[in-house]
């Protein structure tokens, strides 16, 4: 998630690690500052300097789960974007600015028990799931983990591994990894966009789980336009928004 704002309480950190997926879609981490605690699904500001010789701020989801002594994270690179431009030039050896401040409210704290939770994203919308998945305590506290990846082409499906490792890893959930690609080659497999699976139901079907307020806990992350469809599904179908003063059964959060 990428959210301008200019921060006083930042500390520098060195990358130590970097991955390239795709030429647009990079992961990397950093030495996590002392101090800094966070939930799964939250998100910091990062900083970098740049050519003008001032200091970019966004908001990036944390990718990995609390109990690391590292922060990893996963970007787009967006064409003409000045903080992504000048990150997306940095290496291993190299320093971010890190604020110490943690935001946001995708928790899955914030739901009361259910037997399922889903996860459903749209491209870089999967990392805060990828940290919440890091979470042992997720793994125990439902019966089915239901993870749905959408994005253009299979190069991008980034975490698909360690997700789908961590789920044979399981002895409490059951993982159900559902990539979903909408690019023109998109090959065999699921190709509709996260709305039309939920409006039509025929992902429940396959998987033989029916998303209900009493069983289901839903989040949501990614583009604006699949939030608002997904959201307006999900209300027609029953569930509620988690509000601070009610609860609900889904939480959703824009990725852009």
């Amino acid at each position: 998630m990428s959210r301008a704002g200019s921060t006083g309480n930042a500390v520098d950190a060195a990358i130590t690690w970097r991955h390239d997926w795709a030429p647009h879609l990079f992961s990397f981490r950093v030495d996590r500052p002392a101090g800094l605690r966070f939930a799964p699904g939250q998100f910091v500001r990062l900083g970098v300097s740049t050519e003008a010789g001032g200091t970019e701020w966004r908001a990036y989801s944390i990718a990995s789960p609390p109990t690391d002594d590292m922060l990893e994270f996963y970007s787009i690179v967006v064409p003409d974007g000045a903080f992504t431009q000048a990150l997306v030039r940095l290496g291993v050896g190299d320093s971010i600015a890190i604020d110490g401040t943690v935001y946001g409210f995708l928790r899955t704290d914030r739901f009361a028990p259910a037997s399922q939770l889903w996860l459903l994203a749209t491209g870089t919308g999967i990392a805060p799931f990828a940290s919440i998945l890091g979470d042992d305590a997720v793994w125990s506290a439902y019966d089915d983990l239901v993870v749905v990846h959408s994005v253009r082409t299979a190069a991008e499906l980034a975490y698909r591994d360690a997700i789908e490792a961590r789920g044979r890893r399981s002895p409490h959930a059951r993982l159900h990894y559902v990539p979903t690609i909408t690019g023109t080659d998109a090959g065999s497999g699921w190709h509709a966009r996260i709305p039309a699976l939920l409006a039509d139901r025929r992902l429940e079907d396959a998987l033989g789980l029916a998303i209900t307020p009493d069983s289901s806990r839903l989040m949501v992350c990614g583009n604006p336009a699949m939030i608002k469809e997904a959201r307006a599904v999900l209300v027609e179908r029953g569930l509620a928004p988690v509000r601070r003063d009610r609860p609900g059964q889904f939480i959703v959060e824009n990725f852009w």
